[in-house]
């Protein structure tokens, strides 16, 4: 997720560039199936017991974003693009991470079995909290930065996308509050009362993801000048 779909998004854009100007007959369908594979995903996301697949498809939504701002093809498209594969590549890395170590502990990645975690693990609960939110594109976040650059070149490329984008932006938000409550709310079950504590190196490595995209907002034409 943070390096293979990126290594498709550089693909992408140096293809698309050597299309320039697009045949229309080409680019439409693959502009609609971008549009509605972040509708489809996102909504297969709602219905997902599976932690480390909700997380999957949480990708696929992102990269749907990511592939339609490359084929629009303009500087602020493609600055939203790689943004946004930036921004998303930590922030998927260190959701598989906490699925990970929750795995570790509890041995299943079905969302109806864990539960109430932030009882037994309140220091992870706030990591959970932290990348859900870089997940949903809250302010002041790199992703944040990334998705207005993308959903605005789509609305003056055409209007109606705002709806598909809108839309999408608000089911993207309740699912990851929706793993956020199945994950760390409500009362921990019977088998999860003695579980292993968390370990530094979890707490490092969840770090060194979050903290580089709370930076970047500070300083974004590090990812973002190369088409600005």
């Amino acid at each position: 997720a943070a390096i293979l779909l990126k290594l498709g998004g550089y693909g992408l854009i140096r293809i698309s560039s050597m299309l320039n100007p697009h045949p229309p007959n080409l680019m439409f369908p693959i502009m609609v199936l971008a549009l509605w594979g972040i509708l489809m995903t996102s909504s297969i996301c709602l219905r997902q017991t599976d932690l480390k697949a909700l997380i999957a498809y949480s990708s696929v939504s992102h990269m749907g974003l990511v592939t339609a701002a490359i084929i629009v093809q303009t500087p602020w498209s493609l600055t939203g693009a790689m943004t946004l594969m930036i921004a998303h590549g930590l922030t998927s890395s260190a959701m598989f991470a906490l699925a990970n170590t929750n795995y570790e502990r509890t041995h299943t990645r079905t969302l109806l079995l864990v539960r109430g975690l932030q009882l037994a693990f309140p220091l992870m609960s706030t990591w959970w909290l932290l990348t859900n939110l870089t997940n949903m594109a809250m302010p002041p976040t790199i992703n944040l930065l990334g998705e207005l650059f993308i959903i605005s070149t789509l609305f003056n490329w055409s209007t109606p996308t705002i709806i598909i984008t809108g839309v999408g932006t608000l089911i993207t938000a309740t699912y990851s509050l929706y793993m956020f409550l199945m994950t760390q709310r409500g009362s921990i079950s019977t088998q999860f009362r003695l579980l292993p504590p968390t370990h530094t190196r979890e707490h490092l490595t969840l770090t060194l993801h979050l903290l580089p995209l709370g930076l970047l907002i500070m300083k974004p034409a590090l990812i973002s000048g190369l088409f600005t």
